[in-house]
């Protein structure tokens, strides 16, 4: 029997592909141990040589959570990094990039022990997530199906008022209608764009039946869809993509990770803030953006403090700026109660560190 030969690895650095993956293996003393590609299905195995606990990093890519779980059974530490903080310790730049040289940059990213990684996601968070894809994309072929039908309409002089509910209770009387220029072969299309039009309906009712039963089965999802503005799948979609709350040490620093906190361009002691920074999940971010707007348009129907807060806002720096403010405050207040495991309270007032007990100046006064 062969017996298995330990590469001693402190580190290695893995570079995804499809079809070819690059590793780059450095010792306790960072010095290289070898760097070179391997074939998809040889992967494991090679990994089996590494001692127990040696760290395994990748970067984001659609496959990373998959390879990580199983480098995480095989009893190594996996680690994912983002793709724009491994970027800068590339040593040779923008010009030098290939799959030897990114593993040598994630690999040396690693080291770093400020760095931030990405949380290994379950194979329930993945699944759920695959529903919210499969949504968004039905949710686009659905649109653009829609407008097909218009346009189509139009060439032939028909017009229909906007909205889908006035095209799909008009499109059956058009289709009938014999004094329109539409003839058979028209008609017949227009038929099969319709049907087209229903099936994908059905699709999208199927995703919402999956997320709502996600929303009534998971105690946190229900906490979260307590927020204005959080409805049930962006709640489903912030616990699928977050997991543990707790993987960030404060509010601020969640909301920069979904990028709805200003970006800097600050030096010499004064502060340039520009627009938000759009990094993390854009998918996430979108979401809490979209449900901000409906809150801000019927914040002046409400009298709680966060509805105040917003109309002012609103009518003081316009309306764009109020909903991404709004979409940043249910951000933090998301991480609160989630990690924290409280419920949402909209009369809520934060209180300061240091300021739960009255002062013993203002104890002598009493």
């Amino acid at each position: 029997m062969n017996q298995l030969i330990r590469i001693p690895a402190a580190r290695v650095g893995v570079d995804l592909a499809k079809r070819v993956i690059q590793v780059h293996a450095v010792d306790a003393a960072e010095k290289v141990l070898l760097s070179r590609s391997l074939p998809r299905e040889k992967f494991l195995a090679w990994c089996a040589q590494l001692p127990p606990g040696c760290l395994v990093v990748m970067e984001v890519s659609s496959s990373a959570h998959h390879w990580a779980r199983a480098l995480l059974a095989m009893g190594l530490q996996p680690r994912i990094i983002s793709a724009h903080l491994a970027a800068p310790y590339r040593t040779q730049g923008r010009r030098g990039k290939n799959d030897a040289n990114d593993s040598a940059a994630i690999c040396e990213a690693a080291s770093r022990p400020h760095m931030h990684f990405v949380p290994v996601k379950s194979v329930e968070q993945q699944s759920l997530l695959a529903v919210h894809r499969l949504r968004e994309g039905v949710k686009t072929d659905r649109t653009a199906c829609i407008n097909r039908i218009r346009g189509i309409l139009l060439e032939f002089g028909v017009a229909v008022p906007t909205g889908s509910r006035a095209l799909q209770g008009s499109l059956d009387d058009i289709l009938e209608d014999a004094s329109n220029e539409l003839n058979a072969l028209t008609r017949w299309t227009l038929q099969r764009a319709q049907a087209q039009w229903r099936e994908l309906d059905a699709h999208l009712q199927w995703c919402d039946e999956r997320l709502a039963a996600h929303a009534r089965d998971n105690a946190q999802v229900q906490r979260a869809g307590q927020l204005m503005g959080v409805g049930p799948v962006t709640a489903s979609a912030a616990v699928a993509t977050v997991g543990d709350f707790k993987q960030f040490r404060s509010a601020q620093q969640f909301g920069g990770w979904l990028g709805l906190a200003p970006s800097q361009n600050s030096s010499g002691g004064k502060a340039r803030l520009g627009g938000i920074t759009k990094r993390g999940d854009i998918y996430l971010r979108t979401l809490l953006i979209q449900g901000a707007k409906s809150v801000v348009n019927t914040a002046h129907l409400r009298d709680d403090p966060i509805s105040r807060w917003a109309a002012q806002l609103r009518d003081r720096v316009g309306w764009q700026k109020a909903v991404v403010a709004l979409a940043n405050k249910n951000a933090r207040i998301l991480w609160a109660v989630m990690s924290r495991g409280i419920d949402f309270d909209p009369h809520h007032r934060s209180v300061k560190p240091g300021d739960e007990f009255p002062s013993p100046q203002a104890c002598a006064m009493t």
